[in-house]
């Protein structure tokens, strides 16, 4: 099994001006020559914003997941983020897992963030989304998911983990930084993967601030990559090979809960 190159793309995001955004998004992006897998923070053209009718895009004929889909062949690359999907009247904070090839999953984020009246305005999805992309298991999450470990509990089935990375893209605000990082760090340990954490920095409309701390975490809870509070693009590395021996040494998983709670 190959490694994998994550690129974290860690940007300030433009109020609710999604070709700004766009156009941001393309110029960190020209620095990215060789990876896998890029990350762009939660709502990545519009920022975290509530005015979901407004901006709703239909997943048919988004011009932004077009974009995605474009800068996926473009870089060869798949890219994860989320954005505001109108589905039969309902809105949904929608993460889009785009493939150089064109294939593209969803994700619906099932814990919405009720502090923000995200609860109010949009519809919680109900199902855990594992994606198989270069023989990598990626589950894919957003923001307030993860301080939800039991939407997304590891274990063997038929004897193989259910998956081997988890990607969360955020908007995480400072105040509340150390939960970030300390979630991240114990998602990576109990559930024996890969965690790669995208948030954004930079003020939002609320004059909420942002001060980033994406990072990318081995199954041990050590960091590999942080990109501390600025807007910064950095590329990492994992493998596969040293994540299935340190769980051939400690076959912590053999021991979940995992095929109760799935059924």
């Amino acid at each position: 099994m190959q490694d994998l190159r994550i690129t974290l793309v860690q940007a300030n995001q433009i109020w609710e001006d999604k070709a700004a955004n766009l156009a941001h998004y393309e110029t960190l992006l020209e620095s990215v020559a060789q990876t896998d897998l890029v990350l762009l923070p939660e709502m990545f053209q519009t920022g975290f914003s509530m005015h979901a009718a407004a901006l709703a895009e239909q997943a048919e004929s988004s011009e932004s997941i077009s974009w995605l889909k474009a800068q996926a062949k473009a870089k060869h690359a798949a890219f994860y983020t989320s954005l505001i999907i109108e589905e039969n009247g309902n809105y949904f904070n929608r993460g889009v897992f785009a493939e150089p090839s064109g294939k593209v999953t969803y994700y619906d984020k099932r814990k919405l963030f009720g502090m923000a009246e995200e609860s109010t305005h949009f519809t919680a999805g109900n199902r855990e989304v594992i994606v198989d992309y270069l023989g990598w298991k990626i589950n894919l999450q957003i923001c307030y998911d993860l301080r939800f470990p039991e939407n997304i509990r590891n274990g063997e089935l038929d004897g193989e983990p259910a998956y081997d990375l988890l990607l969360y893209v955020a908007n995480w605000p400072e105040r509340r930084i150390h939960h970030w990082s300390s979630l991240l760090t114990a998602r990576a340990i109990e559930n024996q993967c890969y965690v790669a954490g995208l948030n954004r920095v930079g003020t939002d409309h609320s004059n909420l601030f942002y001060n980033g701390q994406s990072k990318i975490m081995n199954l041990l809870g050590e960091e590999l990559s942080n990109l501390s509070d600025s807007e910064n693009v950095i590329t990492t590395s994992i493998s596969y090979l040293e994540q299935q021996q340190l769980r051939e040494k400690l076959p912590f998983l053999k021991d979940s809960d995992y095929r109760s709670i799935c059924n």
